[in-house]
């Protein structure tokens, strides 16, 4: 299916996301999912992302869904069919918690009036009541990817191309090919992709040893509380899920030439390895590389 243009301003967010096997799913979701995977054409990134910006032009805005999202991405992973729910009204409520962190009051009020963040909250507050256990399948992060969620993948299972509009996967509505894996208005339907895919039992192991490098060799930080917190994450899917890590939005963010060269993933395991080896230096010269691209990209939400 060909990609659709839209309007819509790009979205510069990547996101963290576990697909878990149909056998994960209680009765009557398992069934669901069954059905939705069957189908020949499903939404995709782009979908999802539209329609959550759509929510956000009526007046007061509808910061959170009133229903909850029967939609999902699909993979399969050697034979067994894998879905990635969206859940676009818990992540709603979730970034509606971390939005004020992110914006000045004034412009917060603007933007989301205060009653309507107060009728979101005490929304939240009864649903979870009645759902304690929910937690989402997909984790975004705006303007950068988090080296820690680089610690689950190696260089080896990164994809990087750029994806034709005709593509297989673009038909089933994987969020990698086909469409503009942000899920904005991209170029056109030749939109670069940058993601990896791994094995969830994959996922943990790097996880671990990377968590017990860091807490072997320095202080505890914000990267050593972010292992610890995606590896709580992690384990609440089934072992035999599949975890992916997509650019998103961040690819127009970057020249083609920025995204061919950028390893990341390789940069954090040296970085991790001369750390476990005692070789400082080689551990600040992998960090140098990482934080230095990054920088570059973070720095691009002030331009105007």
């Amino acid at each position: 299916m060909p990609a659709v243009s839209s309007s819509v301003l790009v979205p510069y967010t990547s996101y963290l996301r576990v697909y878990e096997p149909l056998a994960a799913f209680p009765e009557p979701e398992r069934t669901h999912w069954t059905r939705y995977a069957r189908r020949g054409h499903r939404p995709t990134a782009q979908d999802e992302q539209r329609r959550s910006l759509a929510d956000l032009l009526p007046t007061p805005p509808v910061p959170v869904r009133v229903h909850e999202s029967a939609d999902a991405f699909v993979a399969e992973v050697d034979g067994v069919v894998c879905v990635c729910p969206w859940r676009t009204r818990l992540r709603g409520w979730l970034a509606l918690e971390e939005v004020g962190e992110a914006l000045p009051g004034p412009l917060l009020d603007v933007a989301l009036p205060p009653v309507v963040r107060g009728q979101a909250a005490a929304d939240y507050e009864r649903w979870r009541a009645d759902n304690p256990d929910a937690r989402p399948w997909i984790r975004s992060s705006v303007w950068q990817v988090p080296v820690g969620w680089f610690t689950l993948f190696s260089d080896d299972e990164r994809e990087y191309g750029t994806a034709g509009g005709e593509g297989p996967e673009a038909e089933n509505g994987d969020p990698g090919d086909g469409e503009p894996a942000d899920g904005g208005g991209g170029p056109g339907p030749y939109a670069p992709t940058l993601r990896y895919r791994t094995p969830m039992v994959q996922a943990r192991r790097r996880l671990a040893r990377g968590l017990k490098t860091l807490r072997d060799t320095i202080d505890d930080g914000p990267l050593t509380e972010s292992l610890i917190d995606v590896g709580r994450w992690l384990e609440e899917f089934h072992p035999r899920s599949l975890v992916e890590l997509d650019y998103g939005g961040l690819v127009h963010a970057l020249s083609e030439e920025q995204l061919a060269k950028d390893h990341s993933a390789a940069d954090v395991a040296e970085g991790i390895a001369a750390l476990r080896d005692g070789d400082g230096e080689g551990a600040g010269a992998a960090y140098a590389r990482f934080t230095e691209r990054w920088r570059a990209v973070k720095e691009r939400q002030f331009a105007n």
